[in-house]
C-alpha cells in the first residue's frame, strides 16, 4: 500500500481554503490502494500529523489541535521519507512514500514547498518548482503566454516601492496604458484576495493601497467588456494532457469574490458550500467554436508553463466580440476542480489516483536524468586555503 502524505494549510491567506480542499480529497482517496497520512502546516509554519486531522471539526479549536497532534519534521533517513516527532525524545511517527500538496497561495503553492520536497528527494504530486512559481505569479504567467502568442488582456504592473516613492508616476503609467475600468490584483495571491475593480482614479488609488497590503508586485489589467468567465481543468504533464468539461461561473459582482467562492456571498449561491459555493453552469453555454478554442489554448498555456498534475485555467470571454483571453492558472485549484471531471465520467477518486500516477511517472523520469557527477573537483584542492588541516575553525581565507 502506497503511503501518501497529504500536506495542507501553511502560512497563506488561503490557509482555511486549503484545509477544506485537503479534507475533501482525503475522504475521497482510495483507502484500499493508499494509506493516507495527513500533514497539517499551521499558520506559524509548524508541521503536525495525526489521523484526526482528516476531520474538518478538528480545526474548529486550534489549541486542542496543537495539544494532541504530533508535531513533526519531514526528512530523508536511510532511504526512507519519515515524519519524526520534535522534542527531547524523538521518534519516527510515520513513513510516507509520496507527498501530495493540497495547498493554496504564497509560501506553499508558489514553489517554496515544492523546493523543500525536491531537496529532500521525495516524489510529490503536482507541478515542479518552476511551474509552481510561474503558476503563482500572474505577471510571469502573462509574460510567458504573451511570448507564446497566447491571448491575454492588456495589462501593466509595478512594485509597491515604486508606488510608495512616486505614486503619481505609477498612476500616470496605468492611465496611459489602460482605460477605465481596470482590475487591480496582488500578483501572487489567489482566491480573489485583495482584488478590486476601479472605475476612476480615486477608486484606483484605494484598490492599489488595498492590494499592496498583500503583495509587493501589483498587476493592473483591463476589464473585459460583455464578460463571460469560464474555467477548464487540464490533467497531465508535458507529454500528454487531457481537458475537462468547461464551466461558466456566475456572480452578482464585478468580479468573482472570495465570498462567492468560499462563503456563499453571492445572492445566487448557497452558504456553507466551501469551494463549491459559487454558482456555476456546467457545461458552459459558449458554443462549439469557443469551447474548442478554450480547450486548445488551455493545453498550450499548460505546456508553456511546464505544469503537471491537475490545474484549472480561467478564461475571460468578450461575448459580443466572441474573443477569448486567458485570465490565470491555478496550479492547485480549490477542491482540485473535481467537479469539472465528473461530467466526463471521471469521479474524484479516479482523478486523485491519476494525479498520483502522474507524479510517480514524473519522478521516475527525473531519476533517469543526470543530476550530479561521480568526480569531486575539490579533492586535492589546496590553493588559496590556509590553516584548514587540524583547525577547529576557519579564521581566514586567501582572496
Amino acid at each position: 500500500m502506497i503511503k501518501v502524505g497529504v500536506i495542507f494549510g501553511g502560512e497563506s491567506v488561503e490557509h482555511e481554503v486549503s484545509i477544506i480542499s485537503a479534507i475533501q480529497a482525503m475522504n475521497k482517496m482510495d483507502s484500499e490502494k493508499y494509506e493516507i497520512v495527513p500533514i497539517y502546516i499551521s499558520k506559524e509554519g509548524e508541521w503536525f500529523t495525526g489521523d484526526f486531522l482528516k476531520e474538518i471539526e478538528t480545526f474548529q479549536d486550534m489549541n486542542l489541535l496543537k495539544k494532541y497532534a504530533k508535531k513533526v519534521v519531514l526528512y530523508k533517513r536511510n532511504g526512507s521519507f519519515v515524519l519524526q516527532s520534535k522534542g527531547f525524545f524523538r521518534t519516527i511517527v510515520k513513513e510516507i512514500d509520496i507527498a501530495f500538496p493540497i495547498v493554496h497561495g504564497t509560501n506553499v503553492e508558489d514553489g517554496v514547498l515544492q523546493g523543500y520536497l525536491k531537496t529532500i528527494g521525495i516524489p510529490f504530486v503536482g507541478s515542479d518548482v518552476c511551474g509552481a512559481a510561474l503558476g503563482q505569479d500572474k505577471i510571469y504567467q502573462k509574460q510567458i503566454w504573451k511570448s507564446e502568442g497566447l491571448p491575454i488582456p492588456d495589462y501593466t504592473w509595478f512594485f509597491d516601492s515604486e508606488y510608495e516613492e512616486n505614486p503619481e508616476e505609477v498612476l500616470k503609467k496605468i492611465e496611459k496604458n489602460i482605460k477605465y475600468p481596470v482590475i487591480v490584483k496582488p500578483a501572487t495571491l489567489g482566491s480573489s484576495v485583495g482584488i478590486s475593480v476601479a472605475h476612476k482614479k480615486a477608486e484606483l488609488i484605494e484598490a492599489i493601497e488595498d492590494a499592496i497590503v498583500y503583495d509587493n508586485k501589483i498587476l493592473v489589467e483591463e476589464v473585459i467588456e460583455n464578460l463571460t468567465e469560464v474555467n477548464v481543468s487540464v490533467v497531465g504533464n508535458h507529454d500528454s494532457q487531457d481537458t475537462s468539461v468547461i464551466e461558466q461561473v456566475l456572480t452578482d459582482n464585478d468580479l468573482l469574490t472570495y465570498e462567492d467562492k468560499y462563503i456563499g456571498g453571492s445572492k445566487k449561491s448557497g452558504a456553507g458550500k466551501g469551494a463549491l459555493a459559487a454558482t456555476r453552469k456546467i457545461p458552459a453555454d459558449i458554443g462549439d467554436k469557443l469551447t474548442n478554442e478554450v480547450k486548445d489554448v488551455a493545453v498550450k498555456a499548460f505546456k508553456a508553463l511546464n505544469l503537471s498534475g491537475d490545474v484549472r485555467i480561467d478564461f475571460l470571454i468578450d461575448s459580443k466580440k466572441k474573443k477569448l483571453y486567458i485570465n490565470e492558472v491555478n496550479t492547485i485549484p480549490g477542491s482540485l476542480a473535481f467537479y469539472l471531471w465528473e461530467p466526463v465520467g471521471k469521479d474524484y477518486t479516479a482523478l486523485l489516483d491519476e494525479m498520483i500516477n502522474i507524479a510517480i511517472k514524473d519522478y521516475k523520469k527525473r531519476m533517469n536524468k543526470t543530476h550530479s557527477f561521480e568526480t569531486n573537483i575539490l579533492s586535492g584542492f589546496s590553493g588559496g586555503v590556509k590553516g584548514l588541516k587540524g583547525a577547529k575553525g576557519v579564521k581566514s581565507l586567501d582572496k
